[in-house]
């Protein structure tokens, strides 16, 4: 398979973003373009306040505010209206943040049902695919384990779980190890790349972490606002 043939899972072209502090504009980001492949893991390296966030916020619509194009599977995702970017994040898009974020009164297998049943897939299928990722993520023996039962790694776990669910195109993660200690980032990040390279997902990770970064198809740098 040439990739370099295909639609990009997302291009960036001229995406800026700035903000007024105290009377004073300051620019996070000057004119990024980035474009990521079907299927390729790229990790988005810099030190924190260099702007990774902001820029995966964008790439995931989650808020307004931006300059310059970003195109979502081949969609400009910059001409569409509110409805239609929730449409296009929750069809192409998975979310892995340094904090799990799961629903607390919900069980392993239920916060990864959840996403799918908004989709409108049927409750079994969603039950298997459910439990088809955490089994795959060496968590088979967690499907009734609410959060507060888990550890941290296994959290983090359930969150990759959750992201993977909807099969999106393009799995975006902030610091997806950030929270947790070494020997347990390194087993998750592995996990990860493992999983979202078996479910053909593309994927751009931030992190500061440059032995991390290393594991990752190619490693793109975020500094003053620039890629370089």
């Amino acid at each position: 398979m040439n990739s370099l043939q295909q639609t990009p899972v997302v291009r960036l072209q001229g995406l800026t973003r700035s903000f007024s502090q105290g009377g004073v504009k300051i620019d996070v980001l000057r004119g990024v373009n980035l474009a990521v492949q079907p299927g390729e893991i790229v990790a988005l390296l810099g030190p924190s306040g260099s702007g990774k966030s902001t820029m995966l916020q964008a790439v995931g619509l989650l808020e307004g505010g931006f300059g310059g194009t970003i195109e979502i599977a081949g969609v400009n995702a910059s001409a569409l209206g509110s409805d239609g970017r929730t449409t296009l994040r929750r069809d192409s898009l998975g979310f892995v943040y340094q904090f799990h974020h799961l629903l607390p009164d919900f069980s392993a297998e239920e916060n990864v049902i959840l996403p799918q049943l908004v989709t409108g897939k049927p409750r079994a299928e969603a039950e298997l695919r459910a439990r088809e990722l955490l089994t795959s993520l060496g968590l088979a023996a967690r499907f009734e384990h609410r959060p507060s039962q888990l550890s941290g790694g296994e959290q983090q776990r359930v969150a990759v779980a959750r992201a993977l669910a909807n099969r999106p195109q393009l799995v975006l993660a902030d610091e997806p190890t950030g929270n947790l200690d070494e020997v347990t980032a390194d087993k998750v990040l592995a996990e990860f790349v493992r999983l979202v390279r078996g479910e053909g997902s593309a994927a751009l990770v931030a992190t500061h972490n440059e032995r991390l970064a290393l594991a990752m198809d190619r490693v793109v740098r975020l500094h003053d606002g620039v890629l370089g």
